[in-house]
């Protein structure tokens, strides 16, 4: 099954999007920060992230441009989510390796279609 690692600090945006995920098949695992995330990832490397921008202490960009650096997580498909809805934020977001981005509130529809091409080819 394919696994998404969800990087949200809202509980309630995490239940919005785990639910959803889950309902289109996906198993989720939700974490609150960039540490959490660092470590789950070490643990069990995930098919795809979804990653909030605004994280407590290192931002969802700069845990992005981390991962991407990281020959062993360059390959996972990075799905980055915000209210940050500027064309500067979306710009950046890509420019840190995201493979899309998305503007709070999630359109549920999207983000699955997104996540099911990212992570099915």
């Amino acid at each position: 099954m394919t696994t998404i690692l969800v990087v949200e600090d809202t509980l309630t945006e995490t239940e919005i999007i785990t639910k959803c995920l889950q309902k289109a098949g996906f198993n989720t695992i939700a974490v609150t920060s960039s540490e959490e995330a660092k470590i789950k990832i070490a643990q069990q490397r995930p098919d795809a992230i979804v990653l909030d921008v605004v994280l407590p202490k290192e931002s969802g960009f700069e845990l992005c441009r981390e991962l991407k650096e990281n020959e062993a997580t360059k390959s996972i498909p990075i799905v980055m989510c915000s209210t940050k809805s500027g064309e500067m934020d979306k710009f950046w977001g890509m420019k840190q390796g995201a493979s899309s981005y998305l503007t709070k509130p999630i359109v549920q529809e999207e983000l699955v279609r997104i996540v099911k091409m990212l992570t099915q080819g």
